[in-house]
């Protein structure tokens, strides 16, 4: 029986996927598990792998299309095995899975529709981690398949050489290193196999003199991200064609600047001597518990705590009235090759400065390895662009919609400014570390005071940062 490649639905609210590239073609002989497709959304890529060994008989959608979620992108078969011309999409919910499924959602299962499946298998409990060899430092994103194929050989992904992108551990990589020998798993012997410490008859007083074990060291704080001109996507006098990335942030931006939202842009100057003085006292401390401690993270407490004061900032026009969000969830804006993405930090404001920068760092590494989950670039309140990583000292950033604002964060830079006491008799000329703030926001929701008052209020907090 022929197994049916469907389009998956990639998260709670994503209705439709593009075909972006095929990884095979007609004809191709495919194994299990193999990566046959790649599928886009606005903003991420997944893959979607085959979950039968057989031949790819016959593409139903080609690159570039946009098709709805549940639809049958190829039909995997015998050779020579007669399939339909033509197949109707079918319902996501019949195959019993979505691309979510797994550690990692940029793998998605291509799944087989027989028409009484079997009730299925309770999941079998997770395999110890082997414990030999030195791991590499983080856990990386694999698929499922690979997460499943470890479990059942009961080895530790970490210490598999990855040849994919970005370093990703491949099913091909995971079986050459079974086949190569992979150490063998440590066996927990069971509690009456174990031998005794022989603490119960050492003195009271010894038992205190004991030492502990030391606490495993944290993982290494991930290094400040380099940030270079992208690459030439062409030759001069080319037509460079579009992505789909591409023609989605063309679309988000004509339809929220023209077509949406008047856009008005407040420009505040905000003194970060406060910022770059804790962030130079705590940053080695943060390192020591695996944390880059960036300035974004500081734009991010210093915004979330802003929207809670101000919540007309963190809300969305509808034609019944202003909504006002309960949740403050701050997108942040994070560069590709291809584009931009905007990861989604959720409840920014009930986090501490090293929980922000935790997830900055986290969300901002995985949008570079493109290895975000749908729903992570999803469900923002607010955004903040930092566009003075490449030397801008402010702008003026499109809103990104249906949200009321966006705030751009220029270069931070020294500069000679004017010192003042209370009663401005005993002006001073002094030296200090000076960023640009920019506000783009919809004056359909917000006036410019109220706009203004928010900003003050970001520029206060970050001048005015506790030590």
């Amino acid at each position: 029986m022929a197994t049916k490649v469907i389009m998956p639905q990639m998260g709670e609210s994503v209705v439709e996927g593009t075909v972006g590239k095929w990884l095979v073609q007609e004809g191709d002989e495919i194994e299990e598990y193999q990566p046959i497709v790649e599928v886009e959304t606005d903003k991420v890529t997944s893959e979607v792998t085959a979950s039968a060994s057989g031949t790819l008989l016959r593409i139903y959608v080609d690159e570039g299309q946009t098709v709805d979620a549940g639809t049958v992108l190829a039909m995997i078969g015998a050779a020579g095995e007669e399939v339909p011309d033509r197949i109707e999409a079918e319902a996501v919910a019949a195959f019993g899975h979505t691309a979510m499924t797994g550690s990692n959602p940029a793998s998605a299962v291509a799944e087989q529709a027989p028409e009484h499946a079997p009730p299925a298998a309770p999941a079998p409990a997770p395999a110890k981690p082997a414990t030999n060899g030195s791991p590499r430092v983080g856990m990386p994103h694999v698929t499922p398949v690979v997460a499943r194929i470890a479990a059942e050989h009961n080895i530790d992904v970490t210490r598999v050489p990855g040849t994919g992108r970005n370093g990703r551990v491949t099913k091909k990589d995971i079986m050459a290193y079974i086949e190569q020998g992979a150490p063998a798993a440590e066996t927990e012997l069971a509690p009456w196999e174990q031998p005794g410490s022989g603490d119960l008859f050492k003195p009271t007083d010894d038992l205190y003199k004991s030492a502990a074990a030391p606490a495993p060291a944290p993982a290494a704080a991930p290094q400040d991200h380099v940030h270079r001109a992208p690459t030439a996507p062409g030759q001069p006098g080319e037509v460079v064609s579009l992505n789909t990335m591409r023609r989605r942030i063309a679309e988000h931006m004509v339809h929220s600047k023209l077509h949406t939202a008047p856009h008005v842009t407040t420009v505040f100057e905000a003194d970060l001597s406060a910022v770059v003085q804790h962030r130079a006292t705590h940053k080695d401390e943060y390192a020591r518990r695996g944390i880059n401690l960036t300035f974004t993270a500081y734009f991010m407490a210093a915004t979330a705590e802003a929207l809670r004061r101000h919540p007309m900032v963190n809300s969305r026009w509808t034609d019944e009235g202003i909504l006002l969000h309960r949740e403050i969830n701050i997108g942040m804006a994070v560069a590709l090759e291809e584009g931009l993405i905007v990861p989604v930090l959720k409840g920014v404001d009930e986090l501490s400065l090293a929980g922000v920068a935790r997830q900055v760092n986290d969300l901002a590494n995985r949008a570079r390895q493109n290895a975000l989950k749908p729903d992570e670039v999803q469900g923002g309140t607010f955004t903040i662009t930092n566009h003075g990583v490449a030397g801008s000292l402010f702008a003026t950033p499109i809103i990104n919609q249906p949200q009321t604002g966006i705030l751009g964060v220029g270069a931070i830079k020294k500069r000679v400014v004017v010192l003042d006491d209370a009663i401005g008799t005993n002006d001073a000329i002094a030296v200090r570390p000076m960023v640009y703030l920019s506000l783009t926001f919809d004056h359909r929701v917000l006036d410019g005071a109220t706009a203004d008052w928010f900003v003050a209020e970001i520029v206060s907090l970050l001048e005015n940062w506790p030590q």
